[in-house]
């Protein structure tokens, strides 16, 4: 498996005389393989937490329907990067080969490059989210502060994305980090899936923007709470809208802006 980073000998411009050691993220290419014969599109991402990535992104495109129909997942060294042959049920499999698959690779900055068509805002899951959680600011707040001590990788290295999960509470319980936020979101949803008890009832704090390819993730894996660093784009405001999901977002330790859904927040 390659390495998560590697140090760099570099020096300052303002002082060239200084050499120092800098951190810089990998990132690999992933090509993703259903049953050993049908090739589907290759990701370029960090290699970490690979089988979680494998049974988030199966949720998130709809491959699967849920996790029970995903038999096994074998990462694969190859020359150059890795391939994931995710083992899938009979009519997954059936269903999957009958779509197009990805025109090009996805890049570490891009959720649904190479898609055949990209649904509309109020298309992306079958039917609103649900109540969901009732959540106080002071929760948000307690997981913006802590959520820097989860991020190990982006500590090291200043340059990957992270989705976590938050208790009611506030408290984070589980992290992934990645050089494409919506690889770390397909992998926070993937790790959660697989072990649901380790993801009490809570919300998603992401430290990216929200683009529309996150909101059809999150609404899709029935999130009903998104806290985001950044801002939403229109599209994926829309999208939150019409889903009822409560969107949260330009995050910051002492000031959160509410863009939608503010039912779900006490008081």
């Amino acid at each position: 498996m390659p390495a998560l980073f590697y140090p760099l000998d570099v020096r300052s411009l303002s002082r060239p005389d200084e050499r120092f050691s800098l951190n810089v993220a990998e990132e690999v290419p992933v090509s993703l393989l259903f049953n050993g014969i049908f090739p589907y599109g290759t990701m370029m991402m960090t290699p970490a937490d690979l089988e979680d990535f494998a049974y988030g992104y199966c949720m998130t495109e709809q491959i699967v329907g849920s996790v029970a129909e995903i038999r096994s997942v074998n990462i694969v060294t190859m020359e150059d990067g890795l391939t994931l042959d995710i083992v899938i049920r009979g009519r997954a499999l059936t269903q999957l080969m009958r779509r197009n698959v990805r025109m090009q690779a996805g890049h570490s900055s891009c959720g649904i490059c190479g898609s055949e068509a990209v649904p509309a805002y109020d298309a992306v899951a079958a039917a609103p989210l649900g109540e969901g959680p009732c959540l106080s600011v002071a929760a948000i707040r307690t997981a913006l502060h802590e959520l820097r001590t989860w991020q190990t990788l982006n500590a090291a290295t200043r340059m990957v994305h992270a989705a976590a999960w938050a208790d009611n509470h506030g408290h984070i319980h589980m992290i992934r980090e990645d050089v494409g936020r919506h690889n770390a979101l397909d992998k926070l949803i993937g790790a959660c899936a697989r072990d649901p008890q380790a993801c009490p009832e809570g919300f998603c704090l992401l430290t990216s923007r929200y683009s529309f390819e996150m909101a059809l993730k999150t609404v899709r894996a029935g999130i009903a709470v998104v806290v985001a660093i950044s801002a939403p784009t229109y599209r994926a405001f829309r999208t939150a809208e019409k889903m009822n999901q409560t969107l949260i977002a330009i995050a910051r330790h002492d000031e959160q802006t509410l863009f939608c859904g503010g039912k779900r927040l006490a008081g």
